[in-house]
């Protein structure tokens, strides 16, 4: 039978204000307050996270972009065997997504449960079962990793999606609650306007800036209270995908 992950309503190992260095619940699982702030679980890359400043989720990988299904795969099967375009290490796509991108098969999605280290013909376990069969020579797959893993704060240019704000300094490497939607300080670069949406600061690390009409970048959430910039204004979070 298909495993689908329910939203989590209780029973979770790790407080909110607290890191570990251990992985204690599932990467990205949702978890609401009674106060209507959102978090999901995530992983911080390889620097520190500072608390109140906008992170985003790991760049997509150029090795796993449109490559070789080096094996035909059957309906209902829950292995698959890619041939990546360079060497990948072990758990690197776990708990994330492959989908079939071109040919038979093309546009299922599939979560990743975990794979070896390798480059060539790499089986690649599944979450769920292959919905509908793939062949290889024609179909070609890609995979991400899951998008609260290797977090890191967001750079003035997005290299992948806006993912949260921590509400505590995380160490590098460590697991976290990154909060995607309620109230949250959140560092302020420019002039913003209670009530308008904000975005990704285009000129600050990690910072929240009003929007222009040709930004491309869509909002983060919207203004609650004022403060100057590079001071941290509160934020009604709205990271889109919670």
């Amino acid at each position: 039978m298909e495993s689908v992950k329910s939203r989590k309503t209780g029973g979770f190992a790790q407080g909110i204000y607290q890191q570990s260095s251990r992985q204690l619940e599932e990467l990205d699982t949702v978890r609401e307050l009674a106060d209507g702030r959102v978090f999901a679980y995530a992983q911080a890359g390889a620097s520190d996270l500072a608390v109140g400043k906008l992170t985003q989720g790991p760049a997509p990988s150029a090795n796993a972009n449109d490559e070789t299904l080096a094996a035909s795969v059957s309906l209902g099967a829950t292995e698959i065997s890619v041939t990546f375009g360079g060497a990948v290490t072990a758990e690197f796509y776990k708990d994330g997504w492959l989908w079939i991108n071109d040919d038979t098969g093309e546009g299922y999605a599939y979560r990743v449960k975990g794979h070896p280290a390798g480059t060539a013909a790499v089986i690649v376990s599944l979450k769920d079962p292959i919905r509908c069969a793939a062949t290889t020579g024609a179909s070609t797959v890609s995979a991400v990793q899951n998008r609260q893993k290797a977090v890191i704060v967001a750079p003035t240019t997005l290299t992948g999606i806006p993912i949260g704000v921590p509400v505590i300094p995380v160490t590098a490497g460590n697991f976290f609650w990154n909060q995607v939607k309620g109230p949250c300080p959140v560092l302020t670069q420019g002039t913003i306007v209670i009530g308008n949406v904000v975005g990704p600061s285009a000129s600050a690390a990690g910072a929240v800036a009003a929007l222009a009409t040709t930004d491309i970048i869509g909002p983060v959430g919207d203004v609650m209270a004022v403060n100057a910039t590079t001071e941290y204004s509160l934020v009604n979070l709205a990271i889109p995908g919670y």
